[in-house]
């Protein structure tokens, strides 16, 4: 009796242990997913915020551009002043939302170029009210704004290096 007493509490426990395993080796396989899920997500939600903030840091320096060339040709209007404050406010919400988003090796850049923008930005607005300061000029400002550019490239390239789509150098 003892025998058959063991040999059914083995061949339950045995079932019972098994089933355990599988039970966990499930929720392994499940928390996987989950892992690989958030990681997939979180590299669409950079991705997409790191595509508005290049376009819209482009666009910015291109009304930071085309406001010079208006400043050189004739006297600016409203609809002038708009544009550019347009892709001011843009920039200023991609960059915005990359401080919660993007690591800080992608935010040191991003945070120069705001800065050159917004610097050019100002040298610009007070050269439009014909109070600049000290050394302020329509050519220092084109040649300012021409250096963002490079600025973009380096945003540009750490980016695309957060994204794994370039690699490192």
């Amino acid at each position: 009796m003892i025998i058959a007493v063991a040999g059914v509490a083995g061949t339950l426990g045995g079932s019972f242990l098994t089933q355990r395993a599988s039970e966990r080796a499930k929720r392994r396989e499940i928390e996987l997913v989950r892992d690989h899920e958030e990681v997939r997500e979180n590299l669409l939600l950079r991705r997409t915020c790191y595509v508005e903030l290049n376009r819209d840091a482009r666009q910015f320096t291109t009304a930071l551009n085309q406001h010079l060339h208006v400043m050189r040709e004739r006297s600016v209007e409203e609809n002038d002043r708009k544009a550019l404050d347009d892709a001011k406010r843009a920039h200023r919400d991609s960059h915005s939302e990359a401080q919660m988003i993007a690591p800080d090796d992608v935010l040191v850049r991003a945070s120069e170029v705001n800065k050159a923008l917004n610097k050019v930005y100002g040298q610009v607005k007070r050269l439009e009210r014909e109070e600049p300061e000290p050394g302020e000029t329509m050519a220092t400002a084109v040649r300012v704004q021409a250096e963002i550019w490079d600025l973009l490239r380096a945003l540009r390239t750490e980016m695309r290096h957060d994204l794994g789509v370039a690699p490192k150098e």
